[in-house]
């Protein structure tokens, strides 16, 4: 087996309904073309509202829970008021709802709306303390101020939500430092300012049946040692603006590790099955500074830009220069895939086409770079849409059709209609004198790294009153210093 060891320190919904900088964008309706289903999101005009909680002190909430059982509904919230930094992102103040110490709050049929900086819409902080929201709106207009935020191993589980955020840095789902669990089904969810991806995740997120869509972001961010899993999900990207100047490319999706002790180091996860992916600008996925797995099965998945392409793993302005490439493990189930791959010289990818996957495109065409291994399962294939150069492959005979063009193989040209035997590629990453593999073969089952929490699908009918219980562990300490630059 190949080993690698590297050193880091450490639908039809057309609707226009995130981390921090101060633009926004115009809205931009996009329907998924074959792909649209009409969802019943509810709508601030069909909730009835029997209380208004009004807050617009600096720093304050609305709503505040803390350490006890409640439970509101048919309510509007409306919050205005200024906050700054980490007491905002990490601890929730100036939320418009708020939950902590363990509290268990259960939200229905309720509207919020916010307009301030840093003024998120409902806030889960603290391991033990958990949200149940369902069938109500949020939306926030102002910069760093996300629609669902779950910090400290916080649980959110939420059903059927119409978000909407219009602010920079203000993801509709969002999570950051200490993390925690968030499942969502069902609704829409909607970002239209820069640095505002529909999922921002430095949690276990799962989210089902449902549209996610960003007007001018990644419609996806993973940080660090993380999950977003996507099922039966629409996910719609138009990432047209920057955060951030360490990354000279546009995505759909990126998985990255930003070095600032928001998210732990380790194995990121990626998971889509079944659903549309429709990226209208840059690279579908794109991997930096982390190692990954990306599992994707029976997705519809579209890339509009024809120069962009469908994986990018490669070095940016995160990390260390000459370690902080992207390391993937890409797990093919029943998918088809069309575009091109490119992994750098700090880069690894194991690629592995199962169940009748076929894979068009062309992997490092300028020639050999980062080290790839491809693995083709007899009934899978691969067509080659121009020359390319991996490093290790395994195939059946029949499993790859050079389509005129050439493999070349560690160097050799490989000869149409034979097998091949290989190996795939060990990456082994250390930090803090702390060894972390991640094995060539095949990823766990469903993608998530082993020791993660798996994310499910609250049951029918809704979420239990109490929730999910906590990881166990205790909320973050209070950082020094500021927080870090976001893509």
């Amino acid at each position: 087996m190949k080993k690698i060891l590297l050193s880091l320190l450490s639908i039809t919904i057309c609707i226009s309904l995130s981390a921090c900088s101060q633009s926004q964008t115009a809205d931009n309706d996009v329907t998924v073309e074959d792909q649209t289903v009409e969802r019943n999101v509810p709508q601030k005009e069909d909730i009835t509202i029997n209380e208004t909680y009004v807050s617009s002190e600096d720093g304050e909430h609305a709503i505040e829970v803390s350490g006890e059982t409640a439970s509101y509904s048919n309510i509007k919230v409306e919050k205005t008021g200024e906050s700054s930094g980490d007491e905002a992102d990490f601890y929730g103040e100036n939320a418009a709802v708020f939950a902590t110490d363990g509290a268990a709050l259960t939200l229905s049929n309720i509207v919020v709306e916010t307009d301030g900086t840093h003024a998120n819409g409902v806030f889960s902080y603290g391991s033990g303390t958990t949200v149940n929201i369902s069938d109500s709106v949020i939306e926030t207009t102002g910069n760093c101020s996300g629609g669902l935020m779950t910090t400290g191993g916080g649980t959110m589980n939420a059903a059927n939500l119409n978000i909407h955020t219009t602010g920079n840095s203000s993801a509709a789902i969002r999570s950051d430092r200490g993390g925690g669990t968030v499942n969502v089904t069902e609704g829409s969810y909607v970002t239209d300012g820069k640095g505002s991806p529909a999922i921002y995740s430095t949690a276990n997120i799962t989210v089902s049946d449902a549209y996610l869509e960003a007007t001018s972001s990644q419609g996806v961010v993973v940080e660090g040692k993380n999950s977003v899993t996507l099922n039966d999900v629409e996910l719609v990207a138009n990432n047209i603006s920057k955060n951030s100047d360490k990354s000279d490319w546009y995505q759909a999706v990126m998985i990255y590790q930003s070095m600032s002790g928001d998210a732990d180091e380790g194995l990121a996860s990626f998971t889509m099955k079944d659903g549309s992916l429709l990226n209208k600008n840059g690279d579908v996925f794109f991997v930096n500074n982390t190692m990954a797995t990306i599992s994707l099965e029976n997705v519809s998945i579209v890339n509009e830009d024809t120069e962009g392409y469908f994986l990018r793993a490669a070095a940016a302005g995160w990390g260390n220069e000459g370690s902080n490439g992207g390391h993937v493990t890409m797990d093919l189930n029943n998918q088809t895939v069309e575009g091109d791959i490119i992994v750098d010289e700090v880069s690894t990818l194991n690629m592995y086409l199962k169940d009748g996957s076929s894979y068009a495109g062309v992997i490092n065409q300028d020639g050999e770079a980062g080290e790839v291994y491809v693995e083709i399962e007899e009934g899978s294939k691969w067509t080659l849409t121009a020359d390319s150069y991996v490093t290790s492959l395994t195939c059946a005979a029949d499993c790859i059709d050079l389509n005129g063009h050439k493999l070349y193989v560690n160097g050799e040209e490989y000869q149409e209609g034979t097998a091949s035997s290989g190996e795939a590629i060990e990456v082994e990453i250390t930090s803090s004198g702390n060894g972390m593999q991640m094995p060539g073969g095949t990823p766990p089952e469903g993608g998530m790294p082993p020791g993660e929490m798996p994310g499910g699908t609250p049951p029918e009918g809704g979420m239990p009153p109490g929730g999910m219980p906590g990881d166990g562990q205790e909320p973050p300490e209070k950082p020094e210093g500021e927080a870090p630059e976001r893509p």
